[in-house]
């Protein structure tokens, strides 16, 4: 029988342990299956309150902030299981919800990462922003799903219902197998959070991977609970992150073209931030330029393994499309255009 943690990384977010814990807990109840908290140096009371209200619970305390990255890299360490599910805090879990994604796992080897359908802890009709159901991206490297483009929200009416490959599952709730885990040396910590997971994921697929998305399994996501979405930081970090991982992984044929293109493009949007007179975003594009440049020489490319094709690409801009189009973009008017 296999075995499955889902590893709850907590900073600061008591809150939404008091609010969902005991969910997840109730509804993960099934052979194999161990609920871990790993809390990354919070300051609100949450261990003591995990400590006192869940003694059972496994809880690793990691003393400081490593973010999204160092803190499971440090937590999974500790933790022995031949599946990861990698759950926020601020998610709520439906009944029999983890049974798709151990039965894909344990009936296709092929599968190294998958996720569950995610929506909406707030509009509970409608998807979430961080996943919906799949994430793909586009030939520029900007990320959507199916059920969310860009700031396009769709309604689920279960047009999404079917198990697909997609590109990246979202970090939400974000199942691998620990073995790809660690063959793949986990996430990135020069991330820090934003991105990291589409990064391992492009990594898994680049080293012959596969990466699902199960529908029958359901989550509903808060998002936002560390840093809002109009916060610099996360705009900060999403610009350089995305940066970080087209350098990483991209054929190098098609490198130094997608990072002018892109320059031009994040150029275009610090300028609509300035006339909108959000100064503080324009700074955060140019600093995450900035840093991307300073950060590059770091990384050593595998040319090898870059120069493989894989599957989930829009081959157009997703960004241009979207703003060029006359009615709200729906991921089912371009989804035969992914290959």
């Amino acid at each position: 029988m296999s075995t499955t943690a889902i590893v709850i990384l907590n900073w600061n977010g008591k809150h939404y342990l008091e609010r969902f814990l005991r969910n997840i807990i109730d509804r993960s109840k099934s052979p194999g299956v161990k609920v871990v908290i790993a809390d990354n140096g919070s300051t609100d009371g949450s261990q003591e309150w995990i400590t006192k209200n869940f003694p059972a619970i496994t809880l690793i305390e990691l003393g400081a902030n490593y973010g999204f990255t160092g803190g499971y890299n440090r937590a999974l360490n500790y933790i022995e299981a031949d599946y990861y599910m990698l759950l926020n805090s601020d998610v709520e879990v439906t009944k029999d919800w983890l049974t798709p994604l151990i039965n894909a796992f344990d009936n296709n080897p092929l599968i190294g990462i998958c996720m569950p359908k995610i929506k909406s802890a707030f509009e509970k009709e409608h998807f979430e922003y961080a996943g919906a159901s799949g994430g793909f991206i586009d030939y520029l490297g900007y990320p959507f799903c199916r059920g969310r483009i860009l700031s396009n929200i769709e309604e689920d009416c279960a047009q999404y219902n079917t198990d697909s490959e997609i590109f990246w599952a979202s970090g939400a709730a974000f199942m691998i197998r620990s073995s790809l885990y660690r063959e793949l040396g986990g996430f990135d910590e020069t991330f820090f959070a934003h991105m990291e997971e589409i990064d391992l994921c492009w990594r898994a697929k680049l080293h012959g991977w596969q990466v699902w998305v199960f529908p029958d399994s359901l989550v509903y996501h808060v998002g936002g609970g560390t840093l809002p979405n109009n916060s610099p930081k996360k705009l900060y970090l999403n610009y350089r992150n995305n940066l970080l991982m087209l350098y990483k992984n991209l054929p190098y044929r098609r490198l130094h073209i997608t990072l002018f293109l892109r320059m031009i493009l994040d150029g275009m949007s610090a300028i609509l931030y300035m006339v909108q007179g959000k100064k503080e975003l324009v700074s955060s594009v140019w600093e995450a330029h900035r840093h991307f440049r300073e950060m590059r020489k770091e990384i050593v490319r595998d040319e090898l393994i870059c120069n493989k094709e894989v599957n989930g690409v829009y081959r157009g801009s997703i960004v241009l499309l979207f703003f060029l189009s006359l009615k709200r973009l729906r991921f089912i008017s371009i989804g035969a255009n992914i290959r």
